[in-house]
């Protein structure tokens, strides 16, 4: 019997981020100074990120994470896609902590059994555990929160390959009650069209983006289902729009959208990446 460590090992460290704590200190401090805020009516409750290399969509993500400057929570919950065939639809971690070269981001067992209760009560399962696994898109936003806030924070992960508006409503409530007993923050992780030349990104991803600037996790999954705009976080957002509303959420607010072909000039095939928050007043 395999046994598991209590800290999960990055796979990506040095290859989709940097790999030296101060390379990547100083690289991810870059991003969240170079972000232009625009002024925000209303508390930051979740942000929307995206998930690839650094290099690429780094400073989209700096533009998320930079509302958050500053600030303590003492759980911060992401919600990413898993990419890998596991067939569970929604996974957790085994593992108690997270490394990155930052440091560890420690695992809240507590948070993570009264979320997978719940949603046993209203799904009839939980949240899935799962050891090693080779995620990218929810390790890659640690780096930008263990640099934005301040103090330490407990993590809460999950990982989704259902992508069905019913699961993402459930898991949206489940994941509301459980963080209102904590100061606690939401991230969504997704990127948008993938590998169309630049124009046609350019407009999938501004109507996936209009709809999710419209708060309606129903209008999201609908773009996707039209082939009017994409998400391959498309349950991990629908999830988060789904958690702000029942937090209080007031509105959303689109912060930045760039592609892939900003950052290597090459316009023929890209991936598009954009930032918003949920506010509440």
């Amino acid at each position: 019997m395999e046994t598991i460590t209590a800290v999960r090992p990055s796979p990506i460290a040095g290859t989709w981020y940097e790999g030296n704590p101060d390379a990547l200190a100083r690289q991810v401090d870059g991003y969240l100074k170079e972000a232009q805020i625009p002024p925000l009516e209303g508390e930051v409750i979740a942000v929307i990120a995206p998930h690839a290399g650094h290099i690429y969509s780094g400073a989209v993500a700096g533009y998320a994470f930079a509302t958050v400057l500053g600030r303590t929570f003492d759980l911060v919950a992401i919600v990413s896609p898993m990419h890998h065939p596991y067939n569970a639809p929604l996974l957790t971690t085994a593992h108690q902590a997270y490394a990155t070269p930052l440091g560890q981001v420690r695992v809240d067992k507590k948070a993570v059994e009264r979320l997978s209760a719940r949603l046993e009560a209203t799904l009839g399962y939980g949240l899935t555990p799962i050891a090693y696994d080779r995620e990218h898109s929810l390790e890659i936003e640690l780096p930008f929160l263990q640099r934005a806030l301040h103090g330490e924070f407990r993590l809460l992960p999950v990982m989704v390959r259902a992508q069905a508006p019913a699961i993402a409503r459930a898991l949206g409530e489940a994941l509301a009650e459980t963080l209102r007993e904590h100061n606690a923050l939401l991230v969504a992780s997704t990127d948008l069209s993938h590998f169309y030349p630049q124009a046609e990104a350019v407009q999938y991803d501004t109507e996936m983006l209009r709809c999710v600037e419209s708060f309606d996790p129903e209008a999201v999954f609908r773009a996707e289902l039209e082939e009017r705009g994409f998400a391959c976080g498309l349950g991990a957002l629908m999830t988060v729009l789904s958690a702000g509303r029942a937090l209080g959420g007031s509105s959303v607010k689109i912060l930045r959208h760039a592609t892939s072909g900003d950052v290597t000039g090459d316009y023929s095939s890209v991936v598009g990446y954009g930032a918003a928050v949920i506010l509440k007043k």
